[in-house]
C-alpha cells in the first residue's frame, strides 16, 4: 500500500451484539472512539438513569466524548446497502453522523452523532422520510453496554463460556506453524478464488468482457525474500498481561470483545531484533516510571502505545511514545517528556541496539477533521533512512513506507514489468506516498507525476527524489480526485504535437481502496490506456476492479479497463494477508490516430487557457 497509513477511512467491524447472536456491521467515521457495539432490544429508546449508574454504562458519565449518548434507531428500511445509507445521511440529507451500526439481514440501523443538536435534527429529518419506497421511522436509542464490564458481569454470574485466550503469535501470525511452502499455496488458492469471483461477476455485468477474461492470466504468489524479521514498522500497546505485570506488546483481543490483555512479543517470527529490543527497553522504562500504563477501562493512566520504525539498511531505530495526556498537568507532562529524553539519551557501550530518533505523540480523541494525532520531536535524528532497489528514502514518523522492505523490491519490480514503460511513457502515481513507486519507475520512463493527500509525505517524496538525483518526478499534494484530470493534461502537454501519447496509471491506495470519484476520473481520462492496481487488501479492492471493468454508464464514463495479468507478492509471511498486482488495459490500448490527435488538441486547449489567463491579468 503506497499511501499514508494515518489517512482516515471508514472502518467496518463485525462484532457480536450484546443481546443477540446477530453480527453487527459498524462503520466508524471517527477512528479514535472505542468500538462499543450492540443491538438494543426493541421498544427501548433511551438510556435510563439506573443504567447510567450501572458499571456497564459508567463510560457515559466520563468527561469524554462518546457518540453512544446521541444515538438513534432507524426502522422500516427494507433491504439496503450500508454505503448507500451512509451516502443518504451525509451527502443527501447533510446529517453529521459519526458512525452507523447495522445488524446483518435486518431492516433497521443505529446511527450515532456528535451532539444532541445533530441527533434531534436527524430524528426530525428521518422520521417519515421516504426512501426506496419505504417510509422511515426514527427514534432515540439507548447506549450500548461497555463490553468489558458486560463480560465481567457474565463471569461473576457464572454465565460466561470460558475460552482459552489466544497468544500473541496466534493473534498476529496465524500461519506461523505452517511450512512456508504451504503458506504460499494457501495464499495462491485464496487469490485464485477471489479473482474467479471477480471475473464471474464481470461476465454478468459486461458481456463485452468475455474475450478479455478468457485471456486473463494469474501468475500465482511470489515469495518474500525475508520470511522472518521483515516488519520495519510495529505499533505496540502498553498494558498488563494475565498475571497483572506491565507489558509492552500486542493486545490479544479487542475492547469490543471484552479483552484488554497484552502479551510480550519475543516469540513473534515476523518482528526484527530491533523491534523486540525497543519493546523490552520501553517496558523497562514504564515499569520504573511513576507514571502508569493507560487503562481503557475508565480511561486512566498515561503510557498508551509505542510505535517503532527500523531500518535494516542503516540500523537506525525510531521510537514514537504514545501518551494519554488528559490525566496529566502541564508540569507532569513536561516531566514525562524529560523522562523519555533522559532514558534514551543514556547509551550503553555494549547496548544491543540504540534509539536514534525519539518522538512524543499525544494519543487521545482527535478533533473533527483531524486525520492523525501530531508528533513532537524529542531526541536524535528527525528521520530514518531505508533503501529499496538501491534508492534511499527518508522516512518521517507518520509517513507511509512498505512494511517489508525486501518484499517491496519484488513488488515494485512486478509493477514495472506489468506496466512495461518505455522512454516515451508517462506514469501517473496515484496515492504516491513518499514516492517509492514513482522513483522505482523513474529510470524506466519519460516522467512520473504523483499525487498524495498528506503534505508531509509529499515533502518526503521531493526530498527523496533530490537525494537520489531523480529529476523526472513531480509531486502534488491534494486529493487524487481533484488532480487526476489536471495531471493527465500536464502529461499530454509534455508530448510533441502529433506524437503518440503513452500514459500509464499506477494506483496503490489505502486498504479500503480508491474512492469511486477517483475511479470515474481515471475512466474518463481516455489517454490513460493501462492501469496497474497494487492492492494490500484485494478483498476490499474487488469493488474497484468491478468499477474499472463495468460497461460505460452515467457514473462511469469512458471505455472500461479489462484485466490482463495478475500476480501476488507475499509481503506478509506468517499472516493471512497478501499484496496483489493487476494490470488492466483498455480494449483499444494501442496507440491510435485518436490518441495522437488528442495530444495536439489538448495542447492547443491548454495554450488557449494560458493565453486567456494572461490577457485577463
Amino acid at each position: 500500500m503506497e499511501c499514508v497509513e494515518s489517512r482516515e477511512t471508514a472502518e467496518i467491524v463485525l462484532n457480536n451484539t450484546a443481546n443477540s447472536d446477530t453480527p453487527v456491521k459498524e462503520i466508524k467515521t471517527n477512528t479514535d472512539e472505542p468500538i462499543i457495539a450492540g443491538i438494543e432490544p426493541e421498544g427501548v429508546s433511551t438510556t435510563t438513569t439506573d443504567e447510567k449508574g450501572n458499571e456497564e454504562y459508567a463510560y457515559l458519565e466520563r468527561n469524554e466524548f462518546t457518540s453512544e449518548i446521541y444515538k438513534i434507531e432507524v426502522k422500516n428500511m427494507g433491504y439496503f446497502g450500508i454505503g448507500e445509507f451512509k451516502k443518504l445521511l451525509k451527502s443527501t440529507l447533510k446529517l453529521d453522523m459519526t458512525k452507523i451500526k447495522s445488524p446483518s439481514r435486518k431492516e433497521f440501523a443505529f446511527v450515532c452523532f456528535r451532539t444532541q443538536e445533530d441527533q434531534l435534527r436527524a430524528l426530525e429529518t428521518l422520521n417519515g422520510y421516504k426512501w426506496k419506497g419505504k417510509v422511515l421511522k426514527a427514534m432515540a436509542a439507548k447506549a450500548s453496554a461497555d463490553p468489558l464490564h458486560k463480560r465481567r458481569a457474565e463471569a461473576d454470574n457464572g454465565n460466561e463460556t470460558k475460552k482459552r485466550q489466544r497468544t500473541a503469535v496466534e493473534a498476529t501470525c496465524p500461519l506461523a506453524t505452517m511450512a512456508y511452502e504451504q503458506q504460499l499455496q494457501q495464499k495462491t488458492d485464496e487469490m485464485g478464488s477471489l479473482l474467479r469471483k471477480y471475473t464471474q461477476e464481470l461476465r454478468r455485468l459486461n458481456a463485452d468482457a468475455k474475450p478479455h477474461i478468457d485471456k486473463f492470466n494469474f501468475k500465482g504468489v511470489l515469495p518474500s525474500p525475508n520470511v522472518d524479521g521483515y516488519r520495519n514498522k510495529n505499533e505496540f500497546t502498553v498494558g498488563k498481561n494475565a498475571a497483572g505485570e506491565i507489558v509492552v506488546g500486542f493486545r490479544l483481543g479487542s475492547y469490543s470483545d471484552g479483552s484488554v490483555e497484552v502479551d510480550e512479543v519475543e516469540q513473534l517470527p515476523h518482528l526484527p531484533a530491533q523491534a523486540k529490543w525497543a519493546a523490552r527497553s520501553f517496558q523497562q522504562l514504564v515499569r520504573q516510571s511513576k507514571f502508569i500504563p493507560f487503562n481503557p477501562v475508565g480511561n486512566t493512566g498515561h503510557f498508551r502505545q509505542l510505535m517503532v520504525r527500523s531500518s535494516s539498511a542503516t540500523g537506525e531505530l525510531m521510537l514514537v511514545a504514545g501518551i494519554y495526556s488528559s490525566n496529566l498537568s502541564e508540569a507532569e507532562l513536561i516531566e514525562l517528556k524529560e523522562e523519555l529524553r533522559q532514558f534514551y539519551a543514556r547509551v550503553e557501550p555494549d547496548a544491543e541496539h540504540k534509539c536514534t530518533s525519539l518522538y512524543y505523540q499525544d494519543v487521545k480523541h482527535r478533533e473533527a477533521g483531524q486525520m492523525v494525532n501530531p508528533v513532537e520531536y524529542l531526541l536524535g535524528s528527525t528521520h530514518i533512512t531505508d533503501v529499496i532497489q538501491g534508492l534511499q528514502f527518508r522516512i518521517s514518523p507518520l509517513a507511509f513506507f512498505q512494511i517489508n522492505t525486501a518484499g517491496a523490491t519484488v513488488l515494485y519490480q512486478q509493477a514495472i514489468d506489468l506496466a512495461a514503460p518505455t522512454k516515451d511513457t508517462t506514469v501517473l502515481d496515484i496515492c504516491c506516498g513518499t514516492g517509492t513507486i514513482a522513483m522505482a519507475f523513474a529510470k524506466h520512463c519519460k516522467q512520473v507525476l504523483g499525487v498524495e493527500i498528506v503534505p508531509d509525505a509529499i515533502k518526503d517524496a521531493e526530498h527523496n527524489a533530490q537525494t537520489n538525483g531523480i529529476t523526472n518526478c513531480k509531486f502534488f499534494a491534494g486529493n487524487a480526485d481533484d488532480y487526476i484530470k489536471s495531471m493527465v493534461r500536464e502529461a499530454v502537454y509534455a508530448y510533441e504535437p502529433g506524437k503518440s501519447v503513452d500514459l500509464v496509471a499506477v494506483v496503490d491506495p489505502p486498504r479500503a481502496g480508491l474512492h469511486n470519484r477517483s475511479i470515474a476520473a481515471i475512466r474518463s481520462a481516455s489517454d490513460i490506456t493501462r492501469l496497474v492496481y497494487v492492492s494490500c487488501n484485494p478483498h476490499s479492492a474487488k469493488r474497484n476492479f468491478i468499477e474499472l471493468s463495468r460497461p460505460e454508464s452515467k457514473q462511469y464514463k469512458g471505455e472500461p479497463f479489462y484485466p490482463k495479468t495478475a500476480v501476488a507478492v507475499d509481503m506478509f509471511p506468517h499472516t493471512t494477508h497478501t499484496e496483489l498486482v493487476i494490470l488492466f488495459e483498455r480494449a483499444t490500448c494501442k496507440s491510435t490516430p485518436a490518441s495522437t490527435s488528442t495530444a495536439s488538441a489538448q495542447k492547443s486547449e491548454v495554450e488557449a487557457v494560458e493565453v486567456a489567463t494572461t490577457e485577463q491579468t
